[in-house]
């Protein structure tokens, strides 16, 4: 009789070896950066966060959705507003409660017609607190103050609150560089004046970045080394070699770098230089030009990403 219940344990046991092994597939999004799979659509939408990286071409638009609220980073071009609408559409978008446009490049704020002709009910919008003489800039801001939409600008130490324990920390432009960019005659320079923040959720991080280059890279490392350690790096510059420095890459130590380009497009990003630096880091990369709009789901431990294709 022993021998039989031997038997039986035996097989219990090789089975909950087999199931343990099975659910052990994904690893955690720990604080020091490990390699992390596996949070489910379900997870997400009980109180989990999800970005997606929308395939808009050559532009840049991502979305993000907390348990509380939906948060809309830049708007992509205005020949792409048709892609911007179908996305939005497609991810059930009815009210963006906080538009954030990095800088008033037009592959950036270009989609803002969308939002406001379409009727999207906006709770915010924040730029990078600069003024602008671009068309597309001035008509957002008349739009915004018509509608009566709250519009602020980010700086340095500014931080955002998504909801749903989602916080968006600004590390670039610096308040200095916002004072100098106010002025009446200041030449500007757009990339380099991006808002540039790190989205933190448990021990979920993702750092983005606007089209912010090597110059905005270094000024970051001078004061914010420790603080731009993240899992997940969007890539800055849609891949650009002007982007992504070694120094920056080392402090960033990305799992997964995104590129939001167009295919074909005509700067030919992303460049085969910041590639190889991202497969050099070992780190996983997906393109929306190759893998369509490109989705995040995480419980603030573990996280998936993946593409359309």
């Amino acid at each position: 009789m022993a021998n039989k219940y031997s038997k039986v344990l035996l097989v219990l046991l090789a089975i909950f070896t087999f199931l343990a092994a099975g659910c052990g597939a994904s690893k955690n999004a720990d604080s020091s950066g490990s390699a992390a799979k596996s949070a489910s659509s379900s997870q997400a939408a009980n109180g989990g966060l999800t970005i997606q990286m929308l395939n808009v071409g050559q532009g840049d638009s991502i979305l993000v959705k907390t348990a509380e609220q939906t948060v809309l980073i830049d708007t992509s071009d205005v020949d792409e507003r048709d892609k911007l609408r179908k996305e939005l559409q497609k991810a059930g978008v009815k009210k963006i409660d906080k538009v954030i446009l990095t800088h008033p490049h037009a592959d950036h704020i270009g989609g803002m017609a969308v939002l406001f002709d379409d009727n999207y009910e906006i709770g915010a919008i924040y730029d990078n607190g600069m003024p602008s003489t671009s068309r597309l800039y001035l008509d957002y801001v008349k739009r915004a103050k018509e509608k009566k939409i709250e519009h602020k600008g980010l700086k340095e130490g500014d931080v955002l609150d998504f909801g749903g324990g989602v916080k968006f920390e600004v590390l670039s432009p610096t308040a200095s560089l916002v004072k100098k960019g106010q002025a009446k005659g200041y030449k500007h320079d757009p990339n380099n004046e991006s808002v540039v923040g790190r989205l933190v959720f448990g021990q979920f991080t993702m750092l983005f970045t606007g089209d912010a280059e090597k110059e905005t890279e270094a000024s970051i490392l001078q004061t914010h080394k420790e603080d731009v350690k993240s899992i997940v790096l969007k890539a800055p510059h849609h891949g650009s070699h002007t982007s992504s420095s070694d120094a920056y890459l080392k402090a960033v130590q990305p799992k997964v770098c995104l590129i939001s380009c167009g295919q074909g497009n005509d700067y030919g990003h992303p460049h085969k230089e910041t590639l190889d630096k991202y497969k050099r880091l070992g780190a996983k990369i997906l393109e929306t030009d190759k893998n369509g709009t490109i989705t995040i789901t995480t419980d603030g431990k573990t996280y998936d990403v993946k593409g359309e294709k």
